[in-house]
């Protein structure tokens, strides 16, 4: 017994030799079975300028994998751009490497989230001069009145960052996952100044952890909120689940999606505190999260004249790992 949790204690330290320290912004976990695919869903319509797509994903707590969902939540700062997280295999396990803002936007194992996130890099639109314009072939904005002059279409530039993945696959890496290399200018942005996730990602994402029927041992690895207008907390993730997904406060969001309940070998979590569950599973804490104050956005300017004209409108961007294309 003593040997087995030796050897889970020097996995552990040599996991952390070889994650960037860009990954050390939040909590450090490891399991020994792949998550669930990523649900397909249509995203939500912004509900206001300036707000960043942050595109939901598979954490890890108390009772398996649950899933968080996407959201537009504020920057942390002006030019702020949101790395997702990402599961990627090392040594036999899979290891949830943080999201982090930075000016840049990292490796996220190449995994395609959509909405902008197509596997490298970010699509979704660009920063100008404090001003945040958004690419609506691949972001589901609002038309005309404080939309004029903040979105353009550039079609091209999704074709060239998209990673092909049509079984939805949810991690990097290992049998059956995504291979991605980073890029140079991925691995250039890992010496960028990153700051953790901000107060509201934190509530939205103890919100999710929190709701039973958002673990794939409840749901099958069909959460039904899958996407949000706004970030949740835990009073109004509360409320919506009483009214139901389609009509909660926060815009909720259902979905389709497949997942495969097989389960391989035994699950190791580590975590900010030591515990040692009944099934086995120890948990260890390595580092807290940064959360920067908020800045007010400046006055918006016109964004640049698109590549490629289209009309705004014409379909519903999708996205959980699409297989290339956002538009349909």
């Amino acid at each position: 017994m003593r040997l087995a949790h030796a050897k889970r204690w020097l996995l552990l330290a040599l996991l952390l030799l070889v994650i960037p320290a860009s990954s050390f912004a939040g909590v450090f976990i490891s399991v020994g079975f792949a998550p669930p695919v990523l649900p397909v869903y249509v995203q939500p319509v912004c509900p206001q300028p300036g707000l960043m797509w942050t595109p939901g994903y598979w954490d890890y707590g108390p009772d398996g994998y649950f899933w968080v969902p996407g959201a537009w939540v504020p920057a942390p700062y002006a030019g702020a751009l949101w790395t997702p997280p990402y599961w990627g295999w090392s040594g036999g396990l899979y290891v949830l490497h943080a999201g982090y803002w930075g000016p840049h936007v990292g490796y996220y194992g190449g995994v395609n989230y959509g909405f902008g996130y197509m596997g490298i890099g970010f699509v979704g639109g660009v920063w100008h001069g404090g001003v945040f314009s958004y690419n609506s072939a691949v972001m589901h904005v609002g038309m005309g009145g404080g939309w004029a002059h903040n979105t353009y279409v550039d079609r091209n530039i999704v074709e060239r960052n998209t990673i092909v993945n049509n079984n939805h696959v949810a991690f990097s890496g290992g049998p059956g996952g995504i291979n991605h290399p980073p890029t140079a200018e991925e691995r250039a942005a890992e010496h960028d100044r990153h700051v953790g996730a901000t107060a509201a990602q934190s509530q939205h994402m103890a919100a999710a952890r929190a709701d039973h029927n958002s673990y794939a041992k409840a749901n099958g690895g069909h959460p039904q909120n899958v996407a949000v207008s706004r970030p949740m907390t835990m009073q109004n993730h509360a409320a919506m689940g009483a009214r139901g997904p389609a009509g909660g406060a926060n815009g909720g969001v259902r979905t389709n999606s497949s997942y495969n309940n097989g389960r391989g070998a035994g699950t190791t979590t580590t975590r900010s505190y030591s515990t040692t569950r009944a099934n086995g599973v120890s948990t260890t804490h390595t580092t807290t999260q940064t959360r920067p104050t908020m800045q007010a956005r400046p006055a918006a300017r016109p964004a640049p004249a698109p590549r490629a004209e289209a009309p705004r409108g014409g379909g519903e961007p999708r996205g959980g790992g699409g297989g290339g294309r956002e538009h349909k």
